[in-house]
């Protein structure tokens, strides 16, 4: 068992030694190397390549969304005046229809005048009476 027990403390002796003396060889003194330095540096300008990316992508997005209000500000005027167009256009045929409506009746006033002489006379005839009743007239 002393065997072992020496054996096994002269490998962590040695272990020891051997990781202390190369541990400053792999890492450098600080553990920070030049190699890390210019890594690092040509990290950032890296990094400021992909920020101005992002800045012109920005940048493009802004356009679109400029582009899209123009567009709707367009189609928004076109409705509205479509919109206009069509109101002021009924208004206008009704006033018309209206007119020649008044013109039609103003030009059958005959016929209401013998439409009244018809019932003066259905007062008296009840065969007259009975066709003005038949289409509503009296």
């Amino acid at each position: 068992m002393k065997k072992t027990y020496i054996f096994t403390v002269t490998i962590f002796i040695i272990a020891i030694i051997y990781f202390s003396c190369f541990s400053g060889e792999v890492y450098g003194g600080d553990g920070f190397t030049q190699k890390d330095r210019e890594l690092l540096i040509e990290l950032r300008v890296k990094m400021t390549e992909i920020d101005k990316r992002f800045e012109q992508v920005d940048k493009r997005f802004e356009q679109m969304f400029n582009f899209l209000w123009i567009i709707t500000g367009i189609f928004t005027a076109i409705m509205v005046g479509n919109i206009g167009f069509a109101y002021w256009d009924r208004r206008t045929i009704i006033k018309k229809a209206k007119d020649e409506t008044i013109a039609e009746i103003e030009k059958e006033g005959r016929v209401r005048d013998l439409i009244n002489a018809l019932r003066e006379l259905a007062k008296n005839n009840q065969e007259i009476a009975k066709i003005l009743r038949q289409f509503n007239l009296l």
